[in-house]
């Protein structure tokens, strides 16, 4: 008789590392594509030395990276290869870090991620804003019920009410008769959750927090002002392409959709009848969102399918490459434009669109996304990070380095948002199902 391992429960308080503490920090981006470990050492560093809206410097001293195995659009499809990529991955890390880790921040980007805005209020008995009121208020959202087969991934206060006067940040100490909170509830499928910290359990590994892959590569690819007036950070990834919008120095909105990089591979793969990783090969150091006319002059040359090594290749001009290509680039942009207009905050972004993830690196891709969006579009890397190997300082990288900088953040996550059962045995029963 087998023995089934089910996932301990995941704890997001434990991500906060404190403004004057230095830590060591071990985090995890379980992609279609890729898998990639970071572990670093964040040290409290000046305001003047630091990048807007971070406590800490941080310093890379550990790196491993495997091409992914059992995992499809984000989701685990075979814990067993699943596993092993993972365990290989932080293997790597470990090994060039000279550190042995028990736990980690992971990123998620399967299941379905949404965001539902809602608000809760309390009364105040003094008539003056204390702390004591505030964490009601936050308890009073705490309530909020949860749809059957979604968990909770971020539960993010983004602004106050004090008798009904909206847009306060900090209502401390501040005169008022009735308390609101605003919050950005971010679900997503509990089993895409469940089975995703299901195999970091296998690996002897803990879970100290689930952070959703676009509001990670947001906090390492925004500069400056960018969150603060508006902007859309839109991770192409290879099986999914995720979107975060922030306002107002917070997380209004996220969304997913199940198409990425790796389906234009496929696209190409497909309809030149070649190899899979050729066809990724391809993509990157020849192909282009945008046909120019040298492309019905240069050629390419392919291996179909079936033909040895070295026998019989086929030149095929660029532009039948590209011609592969563009559709579904289109298609992506599309069904990321549609998505922000249905967010209802598309007018909050100003003309910030900020394109990352490895998808994103496609050539010609900023240029097709500035006419779908019709708003200027930038390429966002990662900034502010040392000791980062040359091959983890692009786009591609976004993710992971967001979660080294996310623990910095995590006291925003401020309370857990409640399932359909309320009440101290229902959520004790929960908490027991969900732990053995």
């Amino acid at each position: 008789m087998s023995i089934i391992h089910l996932p301990r429960r995941v704890d997001q308080g434990r991500c906060h590392v404190a403004p004057g503490r230095s830590s060591t920090v071990c985090v995890l981006d379980v992609g279609t594509t890729k898998i990639a470990c970071l572990i670093a050492r964040l040290r409290p560093g000046q305001e003047a030395e630091l990048l807007a809206g971070r406590t800490h410097a941080i310093e890379v001293i550990g790196y491993g990276y495997q091409q992914s195995r059992g995992v499809k659009s984000g989701t685990v499809i075979d814990l067993d290869k699943a596993e092993s990529a993972i365990r290989r991955a932080v293997d790597a890390a470990e090994q060039m870090a000279g550190v042995t880790i028990e736990s980690l921040i992971v990123t998620q980007t399967a299941g379905r991620l949404a965001s539902e805005a809602f608000g809760a209020k309390v009364d105040l008995d003094t008539g003056t804003v204390r702390e004591a009121d505030i964490r009601r208020v936050l308890a009073a959202s705490g309530r909020h019920q949860i749809k059957d087969g979604r968990t909770a991934l971020h539960a993010l206060p983004i602004g106050y009410t004090l008798d009904g006067q909206d847009g306060i940040r900090d209502p401390r100490g501040m005169v008022g008769d009735v308390l609101g909170v605003d919050v950005n509830l971010v679900t997503s499928d509990r089993s895409a959750q469940d089975n995703l910290a299901l195999a970091i359990n296998r690996c002897h590994l803990d879970v100290d927090g689930i952070v959703a892959t676009p509001y990670a590569s947001g906090l390492a690819s925004l500069v400056d002002d960018e969150g603060e007036l508006g902007a859309v950070c839109v991770d192409i990834g290879g099986g999914t392409s995720s979107i975060a919008i922030f306002a107002d120095g917070n997380l209004v909105h996220v969304d997913a959709i199940a198409i990425g990089g790796h389906h234009v591979t496929m696209d190409i793969a497909h309809c030149l009848s070649i190899r899979v990783d050729e066809a990724e090969r391809l993509k990157t150091l020849q192909g282009s969102a945008i046909a120019a006319t040298r492309d019905e002059r240069d050629t390419i040359t392919i291996h179909p399918v079936g033909e040895e090594d070295g026998s019989a290749p086929q030149s095929i001009p660029r532009l039948t490459l590209n011609t592969i290509i563009r559709p579904r680039v289109d298609e992506i942009l599309e069904l990321i434009r549609d998505r922000l207009v249905a967010s209802g905050f598309s007018g909050r972004i100003g003309r910030r669109v900020v394109m990352t993830g490895g998808g994103s690196q496609l050539t010609g891709l900023t240029d097709v996304a500035r006419h779908v969006f019709g708003r200027p579009v930038r390429l966002g890397r990662p900034l502010g990070v040392k000791g980062l190997p040359i091959a983890a300082r692009g786009a591609a990288f976004s993710a992971v380095i967001g979660l080294l900088i996310y623990p910095q953040l995590a006291p925003a996550s401020l309370f857990e948002a409640q399932g359909n059962s309320t009440g101290y045995f229902a959520r004790m029963g929960r908490w027991l199902r969900e732990s053995f």
